[in-house]
């Protein structure tokens, strides 16, 4: 385990996706068995409730009982709840729940229902800082239009509201100035398909998506590219990055899902408004991952 008691985000964290059954209602039974088995396969820990484990579309009584789920079954010292919403009084609640679930940390997007401005993002995450659990940042400008720049980064850190970031902007050229302006502040891998480069350039964890299908061979490319073995994790990730990609992609969820399923885990369906891919997508989807499990991969 490559997390530590006073930083709980370093290592493989595994961004969840969420079992459903065929009427779309949560298993928490397989949930609760995923998580298990991801660990069991060498992830650090999970990262419910993201955009990955569709918390957008889940009432407030699911989303709360897929933390107890999590924490129930692997401890909360692994669990790292995302706890985005619209306002930061909603972010708030979500962090106390996590925190009174159990959890050591959680992962919180910047406002995302607008635009923000730096000053909206600053007051946010110092009222979700309140629920006195360390915060990871994640930033998704692709998806929330609010970019958390490295000079802003190091502000929040600088206040104290976060302790890490998820990167997801895909300009690993970032991860140098951020390392400039606040040292201490974890940078953690957010896209799957810049692994190598973000660990070459001193990440300390990933928060993860395709180790929901493939958990070995994923947290095997991440400690030989953190660890300098560029033979091996460059072999590994040259053949694990065409379903690597489809973690940046609109249809992230159903593709990581359809693997899960091929190489024999549930994924299973997705709510609406996600639909399930097209005849194509699928294809290209299933011919990877079979590649993948042909090569000793899954």
């Amino acid at each position: 385990m490559t997390t530590t008691p006073n930083r709980p985000w370093r290592g493989v964290l595994v961004a969840t996706a969420l079992p459903l059954t065929d009427e779309l209602a949560v298993d928490h039974d397989k949930f609760a068995e995923h998580c298990v088995w991801l660990v069991d396969n060498g992830c650090d820990g999970v990262v419910p409730n993201g955009s990955l484990g569709e918390y957008q579309v889940l009432t407030p009584e699911e989303r709360a009982k897929v933390v107890e789920t999590a924490v129930a079954a692997i401890g909360g010292a692994r669990v790292m709840p995302g706890v985005a919403a619209y306002g930061c009084a909603e972010s708030r609640r979500w962090a106390e729940q996590a925190r009174d679930a159990g959890c050591a940390s959680v992962m919180l997007l910047p406002p995302n229902a607008y635009r923000a401005d730096e000053r909206s993002v600053l007051a946010h995450y110092a009222e979700v800082a309140k629920a006195g659990v360390p915060i990871v940042a994640y930033n998704n400008p692709i998806d929330t239009k609010v970019d958390l720049v490295p000079e802003l980064l190091a502000k929040l850190h600088g206040e104290g509201y976060i302790h890490a970031v998820k990167e997801f902007s895909g300009d690993v050229r970032r991860a140098y100035q951020l390392a400039e302006l606040a040292p201490e502040l974890d940078l953690l891998i957010g896209a799957d398909d810049v692994l190598l480069e973000l660990a070459l350039a001193g990440a300390k964890g990933w928060v993860a998506g395709y180790p929901n299908a493939l958990p070995a061979a994923s947290v095997e490319l991440y400690h030989a590219a953190v660890g300098g073995d560029l033979a091996t994790a460059k072999k590994l990730y040259e053949q694990l990055h065409p379903l690597l990609r489809w973690d940046s992609k609109v249809e992230f969820v159903q593709a990581i899902k359809l693997s899960m399923d091929i190489v024999g885990r549930y994924g299973g369906p997705v709510r609406p408004p996600r639909v399930p891919l097209l005849p194509g997508q699928e294809a290209v989807v299933r011919a990877a991952t079979e590649k993948a499990i042909a090569a000793g991969l899954a």
